[in-house]
């Protein structure tokens, strides 16, 4: 078989000299049990989505899915490994003091945080920078007006298959509602920041958030291979690996993809491809290489529902069970004032509705038995609020495009995204071994 990606597979085994202390011993030229090619083996990939033959006949998307899913983040990692000698408060301090003033600000900075800043500055050429601010702008009016709505069942859509959601339910961050609230709200928090004016600038709050994100992976990977005795390699492979930051990084442009399919469209047109760029960039602070953000429609569709057709199906109730069960269930409003609560309600609503027709192709049934249980009164909360929800979006984007009423529109999407961004809280974004659980 020929090798598409022999880069990439070196990045790969180049792993384990480069960390040995945390990837000695693994085997990247095996597959773990979570990967699978075989057709008789069930997959995520829904049969409502795309037929699941063609792409496991594609050997060069199948060999990008299965190198990089031993692909962790080696700069990052070998940054979070110096937990032994630094305390996770020092470490993030160090980060967000570099990210802030500049590594040289960072008294004694340690060699492996200068490696992680450089890695973060060094913009590669395959990046649009012009086309990244533009894409910015876009995905800000979505943030501030669109995804409050929706973010829940976005977000627990990344833990509803047993072999990718592991590393989250190791560290115990969603079981419990109030710790759910927490990560559901960092995330949103992360994903709205970096949509701001100038956010992922060098020293702007998105590249430190990007940073910070990228961190507490680390942190996770890290502690699920070394001090987790629930973590069997050759099962679940690399914890968090690349190839499973992907859709949360691309599932907007994924989605803009299909929508841009069905109108009949191969190519993504102007404004569309602004956004494209901006989750690439984004993607790149995060630490996903080039070969992992395509920038084409059908490649974007190919890699996502590829990596899908091959990941083992499970849902395994105690471990992806819990934590859909955890995160429906948390509040994730600053106050308990009643407008807070109606907000609350209309907001599950919205999630759940979201999450049914994204990822259960609208089936109810479906839905539950994966714990997220939609009736009328979701419905009804959906047809009261929708004309101004979806109104008010379609308005200010269509505001944005005159150049007379864009400076208006624009001001609106920055104070609605600012007060959005206060009632997500303070994000922490950490990782501590202390409270992980055995999971499943």
């Amino acid at each position: 078989m020929a090798t598409y990606y022999p880069e990439l597979a070196q990045r790969v085994r180049a792993q384990s000299s480069a960390l040995p202390a945390l990837y000695r011993g693994i085997d990247f030229d095996s597959q773990p049990y979570r990967t699978t090619t075989r057709a008789e083996d069930p997959s995520t990939l829904p049969a409502w989505v795309a037929e699941r033959a063609p792409l496991l006949a594609d050997e060069q998307v199948v060999e990008l899915v299965s190198t990089a899913t031993w692909l962790g983040d080696v700069v990052a990692d070998a940054y979070a490994a110096l937990m032994g000698q630094y305390s996770v408060t020092n470490l993030i301090s160090m980060v967000k003091t570099a990210c802030r003033e500049g590594i040289d600000a960072v008294e004694d900075a340690p060699p492996e945080l200068v490696a992680l800043i450089a890695d973060m500055e060094a913009t590669p050429d395959w990046i649009d920078m012009g086309l990244v601010r533009k894409g910015a702008h876009q995905a800000r009016i979505q943030a501030a007006l669109l995804t409050p709505f929706v973010i829940r069942g976005t977000f627990i859509a990344t833990f509803v298959n047993t072999y990718s959601a592991l590393p989250m339910a190791l560290t115990g961050a969603l079981t419990s509602g109030k710790r759910a609230a927490r990560r559901v709200n960092e995330t949103t928090s992360f994903f709205a920041l970096t949509t701001a004016p100038g956010a992922l600038e060098r020293h702007g709050p998105g590249f430190e958030a990007a940073a910070m994100v990228r961190l507490m992976h680390s942190m996770v990977r890290y502690n699920a291979l070394k001090r987790s005795d629930r973590w069997d390699v050759g099962i679940y492979g690399m914890p968090i690996p690349q190839i499973d930051q992907m859709p949360a990084g691309m599932i907007s442009v994924y989605l803009l993809a299909l929508r841009a399919r069905r109108a009949g469209r191969t190519e993504f047109n102007t404004a569309e491809r602004a956004v494209v760029e901006f989750s690439r960039y984004r993607c790149f602070l995060l630490g996903l290489p080039e070969e992992l953000v395509p920038a084409s429609l059908p490649q974007i569709v190919d890699l996502m529902n590829t990596r899908a057709a091959m990941l083992r199906d499970d849902f395994d109730d105690a471990t992806c069970g819990e934590m859909v069960r955890a995160t429906m269930a948390a509040y994730l409003r600053p106050t308990d004032r009643r407008l807070d609560r109606m907000a609350d309600a209309v907001e599950r609503s919205y999630s759940r509705a979201a999450f049914t027709r994204a990822y259960c192709s609208g089936d109810r049934a479906v839905a539950e038995t994966m714990g997220v249980t939609i009736g009328v009164a979701d419905y009804l909360r959906i047809a009261l609020t929708a004309p101004f929800v979806v109104g008010r979006w379609l308005t200010v984007r269509r505001a944005s495009r005159s150049p007379w009423l864009r400076p208006i529109a624009d001001a609106y999407v920055i104070r609605m995204l600012n007060r959005r961004l206060v009632n997500y809280g303070q994000p922490e974004f950490t990782s501590d071994a202390s409270q992980y659980t055995p999971a499943g």
